[in-house]
């Protein structure tokens, strides 16, 4: 998929079930950036793995994580409510396979669990720190980080948005 399909089709309108405040230009560039890390937009299940979507989600890591953190229960609760899945972990982990917009939004809310400012655009380094620790990713590959932060910068910062 590419980034004015997947920015289209699902992190816009996930923005768009979620509080104005989550939808920045950072939010934006934060969340093409994962995804391109995660699945490059490919993958919606992990390569010999348990995650799923296109931000590669675990039932127990990020989805479970984001149901229980106070800031982002009840935002996760009100967009599963929205795309008409059950408030599960089981549920949202299967849903988001297929359900891009709760995918993405499910993304955002990892990100504001953080509780920090999102980086500033252009931030390479700060922006890897926070996707290192909201993700957690089992096998990081820092080493394509900086690329795939560049083209969503040059993407949301070019009007692709």
């Amino acid at each position: 998929m590419t980034l004015d399909e997947i920015s289209a089709r699902a992190i816009g309108p996930a923005l768009a079930l979620l509080p104005a405040t989550m939808d920045t230009p950072r939010a934006r560039i934060m969340l093409l950036a994962t995804g391109l890390q995660e699945s490059r937009f490919l993958h919606r299940r992990q390569i010999g793995g348990p995650a799923r979507g296109f931000w590669q989600f675990e039932q127990g890591g990020g989805v479970f994580g984001a149901m229980r953190h106070q800031a982002s229960r009840g935002y996760l609760e009100q967009l599963c409510a929205r795309r008409v899945v059950p408030f599960e972990a089981r549920a949202i982990w299967t849903a988001i396979e297929h359900d891009d917009v709760l995918a993405a939004g499910l993304a955002r809310l990892l990100y504001w669990t953080d509780g920090k400012p999102l980086p500033s655009i252009g931030d390479a380094s700060a922006a890897w720190d926070l996707y290192y620790r909201t993700w957690r990713p089992g096998k990081p590959h820092r080493q394509t980080w900086d690329a795939f932060y560049t083209e969503a910068v040059g993407f949301v910062v070019g009007g692709g948005s």
